[in-house]
């Protein structure tokens, strides 16, 4: 019956992954906790990012499989995101947004930091809620690109960088969900 019960729950959890395009959680190797998430955690018909980041993150112990928003520099990056590979691509980029006044998001981060792929998802989700801001992915670990990373004083990832109006506006470091959000409503919200 228990085995019965645990097959149905992968059904569930599958086809609520797929509904929701987020990424299912294999919990087999924790039956009773598995029993407890499914009567504890109704699964909303859209659920927040905040909701979604705060659940992922505290079963991130558990063995998963495909994360569809992936943002690991091996995946191809969602539409809007750009990757930057050098320090030449960086200054320009940089010369770029400041010279015409454009709002930009740089993102640094790196693919071993369990921060960055917890965040990783919502900045995605940010990118597609403000289009009119691009986001610059920085992966820290490249070469090509640890010059700027010294001028800048990136020393802990996830690091964002805020420009509004090619200004820099704000600074963002670790992976506080709720400053993030708070920060890209201040200066990016259309009223």
């Amino acid at each position: 019956m228990a085995r019965k019960w645990v097959v149905g729950s992968y059904s569930m959890a599958i086809a609520h992954a797929i509904r929701n395009r987020v990424r299912p959680m294999l919990l087999n190797r924790l039956p009773s906790l598995s029993l407890s998430l499914s009567l504890s955690l109704p699964l909303p018909s859209k659920p927040s990012l905040f909701a979604t980041a705060v659940v992922s993150s505290q079963l991130s112990f558990l063995p998963s499989f495909h994360h569809s928003h992936s943002l690991s520099s091996s995946a191809a990056p969602p539409s809007g995101l750009v990757l930057i590979n050098s320090e030449e691509e960086f200054n320009t980029i940089l010369t770029r947004v400041r010279d015409d006044s454009l709002h930009a998001i740089f993102y640094f981060t790196a693919v071993w930091c369990g921060p960055c792929r917890f965040i990783s998802p919502i900045v995605g989700e940010l990118n597609k809620k403000y289009p009119h801001v691009t986001t610059y992915k920085i992966d820290i670990d490249q070469e090509a690109i640890q010059g700027t990373l010294s001028k800048l004083q990136i020393s802990s990832v996830p690091t964002l960088h805020f420009f509004k109006n090619g200004k820099k506006a704000d600074e963002l470091i670790g992976a506080d969900v709720a400053r993030l959000n708070h920060i890209t409503e201040k200066l990016f919200k259309k009223d």
